[in-house]
């Protein structure tokens, strides 16, 4: 019963701007749409009928990846370029980090991080860091960034993850990878 159409001119941006490898978007109560890419302005935000708001992140991300809004209404982005994740304010405030800007953990060595992809938030407020470009891992930390426990190593069995990427969980808490 849904019905979907191209529409060329939704998101104008300013002159002289583009949108280069859109890895994330995620929309907020308000129906912004936050668009994290790759390009000079990593953060764009539009509103739902794809007038330009603001940009930011200039200086900040190195490779965009992940986008996950919290209930709260901040977002989380995960910068697989920078091994971190950065809880921001929708105005671009940083208010967390997790991970260490620039270092990556060893490869496949079961710290975080080594090329994170994605991050989720549980009913609870714990934070789920998928770490997966580099590292076979489910990381997760409490609300306020602290480790808590962690899970997986390379291959393709029970408990073995081959490129964890995505992750998301659900009202029960369940975790899905």
């Amino acid at each position: 019963e849904f019905q979907y159409r191209v529409d060329g001119d939704w998101g104008g941006l300013p002159d002289g701007w583009a949108l280069n490898d859109v890895a994330g978007i995620a929309v907020d109560a308000q129906d912004n749409v936050y668009v994290f890419n790759r390009g000079a302005h990593p953060m764009i935000v539009f509103d739902r009928d794809g007038v330009f708001l603001r940009a930011w992140g200039e200086g900040l991300f190195t490779s965009a990846h992940g986008l996950h809004i919290g209930p709260d209404a901040n977002l989380y982005c995960t910068d697989n370029g920078d091994h971190t994740v950065r809880k921001c304010t929708p105005e671009g405030e940083v208010l967390l980090t997790i991970g260490i800007p620039g270092r990556s953990a060893p490869y496949m060595g079961g710290e975080p991080f080594n090329g994170c992809t994605h991050t989720a938030l549980s009913p609870r407020g714990d934070i789920y860091i998928a770490d997966g470009y580099g590292n076979a891992r489910v990381h997760k930390y409490d609300p306020a960034g602290r480790p808590s426990s962690a899970w997986g190593a390379p291959g393709c069995g029970p408990g073995e993850f081959n490129i964890v990427h995505n992750i998301v969980t659900d009202a029960d808490g369940w975790v899905y990878v």
